[in-house]
């Protein structure tokens, strides 16, 4: 009787280790999942329907060795008690392998220390927080808001020639140290400093007048605001409220959009804003063919978004593919960190993993101007950040 009691709870330890590890028996669906900011004020759904167009051609194709893929996007509506909760959804009763595609306000400052717990790897379609840049088991498939900020300025002083830089920022959570770093790694790779660095702004700033005007009287040749796509668009017409011309108006990659274009009119003429992937608006880019086929074929607006989930679909898929043996979370893992890095003709520097504790392997960008009601291309090849 108790040799019976004690074979039971044995089974039983080792079926919640199972479930723990993201235990895989060779035959059931491949459990895939994500945790995005689906509803709310600022959304980025693109990212994870991308993800799962991917996904639904590969089951259409047989699957990984005849197995399904099962993909649950979770929304957390940019709430972290919300975040916190999906997470564990996607963890432990959806018992997912991995995640991909991404994208999300809060996730990976929420959540990157439970992955990390969990040992499950998450290939982020786009990284919005700092997390998702500062952990051992999520990797982005975008530069990032502070690295773009790196970029940005780095295109500006370096390509454009431009001397006199100024960066006004809006400072969301814990994003000002963040930020911060974009700035000083600029610096360090320049030896040039902001005329003016202001970080006083909130997301509730809606006159950007007073900003304006600050940056005109010092003198400044162009100025970095690091606001989403709406804010950007009050930053200009307030410019042109106020007749500033002959600064040219920095970026980053929220604002390009098919929306921001044409708000921004003929105001739009002097800004710049950074693409973190081949320009999604260049139909004629051979990187983007076969994205925008499954894209269109599956009705996923085309967005920067949708690009980023695309890419992180298709790397999990690579890596699925490679594995001998069970899928787990921890054979997941340990191939991505075995990883060689993966290039791709939508961005500028191969996807990476690997082992270290951080990663951002995406160092590149392009850039574009408005045009009308859609975008020009100012940056046909990629502008790289050398090493710092």
């Amino acid at each position: 009787m108790r040799l019976g009691k004690l074979l039971t709870a044995a089974s039983l330890l080792v079926a919640a280790t199972g479930c723990a590890a993201g235990a895989d028996a060779g035959t059931g669906p491949i459990q895939i999942g994500s945790v995005s900011t689906l509803s709310g004020q600022v959304t980025f759904p693109e990212a994870s329907q991308a993800a799962r167009a991917v996904f639904d051609d590969v089951n259409a194709h047989g699957g990984i060795r005849g197995r399904r893929i099962v993909y649950t996007a979770g929304d957390d509506k940019g709430d972290p008690a919300t975040a916190a909760l999906a997470a564990r959804d996607v963890i432990q009763n959806k018992r997912a392998v991995a995640l991909a595609g991404g994208a999300s306000l809060v996730d990976c400052q929420v959540n990157g220390p439970l992955y990390d717990r969990y040992g499950i790897a998450d290939v982020q379609g786009t990284g919005v927080d700092p997390g998702c840049f500062r952990s051992p088991t999520i990797s982005p498939t975008n530069v990032g808001p502070f690295l773009g900020t790196t970029l940005t300025l780095y295109y500006a002083s370096e390509h454009l020639k431009l001397n006199r830089l100024c960066a006004f920022f809006s400072i969301i959570g814990s994003t000002g140290r963040a930020y911060h770093d974009g700035v000083a790694r600029w610096t360090r790779l320049t030896g040039r400093r902001l005329l003016i660095e202001d970080r006083s702004l909130s997301a509730q700033t809606t006159d950007y007048t007073p900003y304006i005007l600050r940056a005109r009287a010092a003198g400044c040749q162009a100025v970095f605001y690091n606001g989403t796509e709406p804010m950007d668009v009050g930053w200009i017409k307030a410019a042109h409220a106020q007749n500033v011309t002959g600064i040219t108006w920095l970026f980053l990659s929220s604002t390009y959009t098919d929306q921001a274009a044409r708000a921004f009119g003929p105001s739009g003429a002097d800004v710049v804003a950074l693409s973190e992937f081949e320009p999604y608006t260049d139909v004629r880019s051979p990187a983007n063919q076969d994205w925008r086929a499954t894209m269109t074929r599956h009705h996923v607006p085309l967005t920067s978004f949708a690009q980023g989930g695309y890419l992180a679909a298709t790397h999990l898929v690579t890596v699925l593919r490679g594995i001998e043996g069970g899928i787990t979370r921890a054979s997941v893992l340990r191939a991505l960190r075995n990883l060689r890095p993966l290039p791709t003709g939508m961005t500028g520097a191969p996807f990476a993993f690997g082992p270290g504790d951080r990663h951002a392997s995406n160092l590149a960008g392009k850039f574009v101007r408005p045009d009308g009601d859609g975008w020009r291309v100012l940056t046909p090849d990629w502008v790289r950040l050398p090493d710092a």
